[in-house]
Order: structure tokens, then sequence, then C-alpha cells
């Protein structure tokens, strides 16, 4: 971090903008963290697809399934893939509110330039609790500390409390992925005190447009949208930011295809079957030349029928085919 605890709010609005990713952790195929497939993956993102942000160790990363140990070495790993290319904000977030200060004060020793803190899961809190539970961790670290509003947590974080804990001193930010109206609702309380972020790309250039967002935080599709050849999210997104949204809108047209497969493959499995769907998430990035492995246990692996289809749909949409060699 390159500020004092007294300008995170500052650091936050001058930091975030652009594309930011949120990345899986490869393991290997007997489980283990995959650290090499791990540094392949950064240096593909920082490189090839300009990310500006790396969102690590959260939802995606399968926080909930590492040890203590592997979510620290896994902030250093790309701590030090990202240095010079892009920032990184590291998920510290635990049900224990001690182990949160631990993982956030390593994580801002480490270099990460944010960190951000899922609302708790458990046990089920009311806004008092929650708003407690924040200001316990972030009076004990300096580093600027954004929301994660997760729609599978027990509670969310009502739109009374959001503005309640972004006065915290080092609050500096939320990513709010649930309907716009969650977005508007809190928008409405907090104005432009910390920065916000609704990482849905079908709604991006709507955000920068009608609600001067600034940047996607985060997701997996920067990666599984995009190729070393073909980065059209990247692309639409430097216009929409120079606010040539019209431009912006044809090139963002092209990824429909895209869309659509998502649709199928990955947001029915989280909307309606309610299971994270990580395991197609790694196969679709396999597919496109990245790390990705196993998933760890509870989470079901992708059958090899659904790996072939999933290959299949692909093909059809054409980004297979911007795909560079894997050497």
């Amino acid at each position: 971090m390159n500020y004092k605890k007294s300008e995170a709010k500052e650091a936050s609005k001058a930091q975030f903008h652009g594309v930011w990713a949120a990345i899986t952790t490869p393991f290997t195929p007997n489980g283990e963290v995959d650290e090499i497939g791990l540094r392949h993956n950064m240096r593909h993102l920082t490189s090839e697809l300009s990310i500006a942000g790396i969102f690590c160790t959260g939802v995606i990363g399968e926080f909930w399934s590492l040890t203590t140990e592997e979510r620290k070495r896994i902030v250093e790993i790309v701590v030090q893939e990202a240095k010079g290319k892009c920032k990184v904000i590291a998920h510290t977030g635990h049900h224990s509110a001690r182990e949160t200060v631990e993982l956030t004060r390593h994580a801002e020793d480490v270099g990460a330039d944010f960190a951000t803190l899922i609302n708790p899961y458990f046990p089920p809190c009311n806004d008092a609790m929650i708003y407690d539970y924040f200001q316990f961790v972030c009076s004990r670290v300096n580093i600027g500390i954004w929301m994660f509003d997760a729609p599978y947590a027990p509670v969310s974080l009502t739109p009374e409390v959001t503005a309640r804990i972004a006065d915290i001193e080092n609050v500096c930010g939320i990513k709010i992925p649930r309907p716009i109206e969650d977005y508007v609702a809190v928008k409405k309380l907090i104005g432009d005190k910390i920065v916000m972020s609704l990482p849905d790309e079908s709604l991006w250039i709507l955000m920068m447009r009608e609600y001067g967002q600034k940047v996607n935080m985060s997701s997996p599709l920067p990666y599984l949208y995009q190729t070393a050849t073909w980065r059209p999210m990247h692309d639409y997104t430097v216009l929409g930011l120079q606010g040539r949204f019209d431009e912006a809108e044809e090139i963002a047209k092209t990824m429909q295809p895209l869309r659509d497969t998502s649709a199928k493959w990955i947001r029915s499995r989280w909307v309606n079957e309610k299971l994270i769907p990580i395991a197609y998430i790694k196969a679709w990035s396999e597919l496109l030349g990245m790390a990705g492995g196993p998933v760890r246990t509870p989470l079901p692996q992708i059958t090899e029928e659904d790996r072939q289809a999933l290959q299949a749909e692909l093909k059809k949409t054409g980004i297979l085919s911007k795909v560079n060699p894997v050497v």
C-alpha cells in the first residue's frame, strides 16, 4: 500500500479504475495449490490481458477450502507477480474476526494494495453485529478495506449498515454483486464517500454511463471472455471511461455469444442450483490456456460429458480460435 490509513478513501478513488479480475486458485491433480500454475495465470492476466487489478483468495478462489498458510502463500505469489503491473486486493475475511485481522495484516505486510471482507457468514448477524465485526478488524489494521456483499451469505449488508460501515476511517469501497436496485439504494445513502462496484459485465457500460462507476471489480469474466489476441472487454472499457459509449457498445455487442454461454454454464448454476460453479470456470479457463485443476470438496467436479459440451459451445462462439497455442 502506498498511502496512510487516513488516506485510504482517497487512495481507493485514485487506484480503482478499469477491469479487475477475480481469480481461481489452481490446484494440482492431487489437490495441492499449484504455485507454478498460479504464476502462469498471473502473467497471462497482467501481460497479455492488461488487467488493472487482481482479486485473490475470494469466493472464486475457494477461500473456505484453503488453510491459513495457503491463503497467505497465495497472496504472496499474487503480489510478487503483480508488482509494477497491476493492483492487488486480497480477500481476508474469515468467520473468526481475529483470524481476519491476522490475514489482513499479512496482506498489508507483503504488499497487497487493499483488502476486502465478505459479509460475516457465521453466526447469523444483525446490523449491529456486522458493524462490530468490521469495526473490530478495521481498527487493528492500516490497509484500505472494501466490503464484499456476497449474496450467498446468511445475511446481506443492508444499505443502512453499509452507510455506517463506510464512515470507518479505512473503509474505502464495496463490491455489490446483487441486482442494480441494491446498488442504487446504497448509492443514495453514501454518495461518493467510497468506491462502489456492481461487477455485472452486461451492465458495465450502463454503470459507467449512468452512475459514474470507474471500476469493474471483479469477476472471472475478464479472462473467460478474452484472449491475448482479442480483448473486447478491455477495449470497450477504455472507450467507456473516455465517455465514448456508442463506440464501446459496438465492441460489447461482439461478446453476446459468450454471455449466452456463460448464462447457461455458469450463471444458471449459481442462481438456479445454488451451486458455486468454480469447476466450470476452471474448465473454461483451461480451454483458454490457463491453469485450473480440480475444485476442493464439497464442490463437485465437472463431468467429462459437461467438459466436452462446454468446449463444443465455446468453439461455436469463436473464442477458442483466438487462443495462442500453448508453448
